[in-house]
C-alpha cells in the first residue's frame, strides 16, 4: 500500500487524572459524561494535528482509553509524536482456522 492510502489505526492515549475519576463512575450519568470526555479529547487530539477532513475516527475504546482511525501511514506517525499519545497501531486481522 502506498502511504497516502489509509488504513485503520488504533491510538492508545496516556491515562490521565479525569478519565480515571470518571472511569470508576459506575452509573448512567458518569457513562455519558464519560463519553462526552472521550469525544471531546479523542477530537482534539484529532484536529490539532491533523488536517480537517483528512481522517474518519471510527470508534471510542473506553477500556484501554484509546479510538480508532482511518489515516495514512505518515498521519500515523504524526500522532505517534503528539501529547497524551501513548502509542498508535496499525490494525492487524488474524484469520482463525475452521473449527
Amino acid at each position: 500500500m502506498s502511504s497516502s492510502s489509509k488504513e485503520l489505526y488504533y491510538v492508545f492515549l496516556k491515562r490521565d487524572s479525569e478519565y480515571e475519576r470518571l472511569k470508576d463512575i459506575r452509573t448512567k450519568k458518569g457513562e455519558e459524561e464519560l463519553d462526552r470526555y472521550l469525544e471531546k479529547k479523542h477530537e482534539e487530539i484529532l484536529e490539532s494535528n491533523l488536517e480537517p477532513g483528512s481522517y474518519k475516527r471510527t470508534v471510542s475504546l473506553v477500556v484501554v482509553h484509546g479510538f480508532g482511525v482511518e489515516i495514512t501511514e505518515h498521519q500515523a506517525e504524526v500522532l505517534r509524536s503528539a501529547d497524551g499519545v501513548y502509542t498508535v497501531e496499525k490494525n492487524e486481522e488474524i484469520k482463525l482456522a475452521s473449527s
